[in-house]
């Protein structure tokens, strides 16, 4: 077995599920298994340490054995906020974040990041047409870029990015299949 990389991989699960009827979607089933287990199948093993990003559920997520982390400033603002209390508590130098409503991302997901990060501060990964910007793997000392991102009033993920040395990691467009609403469970 090789050795984990230097990342701290993050989950994702502080939305609020609007589109899901306010559902906690880390807890919803997918193919028979919750989105958080398939989420932390992609990083057991690659990763050096897992860190899980939500906002309510806590002590559930916290029987997972992970360290939970709930957003800067409260409210659900948004992603960015769970990707900037990652970057915070990221004790690896890299941190890769992906949203628990993404199970069908590849299970080598993590290395692909790895591979294409060369020299710079981020790699993003993109379809053909859209960005998937909080699907990333970036510095962990970016964190006092997105707050000063977020301070000035940014929330949009795909934005927060472009003044920094970036790299993209494009994948097919059904990689990036969202569960956000209950017919994309089926």
């Amino acid at each position: 077995m090789t050795a984990p990389l230097p990342i701290t991989g993050l989950i994702l699960a502080g939305g609020a599920g609007r589109r899901m009827g306010g559902a906690d979607k880390g807890w919803l089933s997918w193919h028979g298994r919750p989105l958080i287990d398939q989420a932390l199948q992609r990083l057991k093993g690659p990763v050096a340490e897992i860190v899980i990003s939500a906002n309510r559920n806590l002590d559930r997520y916290g029987q997972l054995g992970y360290p939970v982390l709930t957003d800067p400033q409260p409210g659900f603002q948004g992603p960015l906020q769970g990707l900037l209390a990652g970057l915070q508590a990221a004790r690896q130098p890299w941190l890769l974040s992906l949203p628990v409503d993404s199970p069908a991302l590849p299970e080598d997901i993590a290395a692909r990041f790895w591979e294409a990060r060369g020299q710079s501060d981020i790699v993003v990964a993109r379809s053909e047409t859209h960005w998937q910007a909080v699907l990333c793997l970036c510095r962990s000392g970016l964190a006092p870029h997105l707050l000063h991102y977020l301070e000035r009033g940014g929330r949009r993920a795909q934005d927060w990015f472009r003044d920094l040395d970036y790299r993209t990691l494009t994948l097919p467009a059904e990689s990036f299949r969202n569960c956000n609403r209950p017919e994309d469970l089926e």
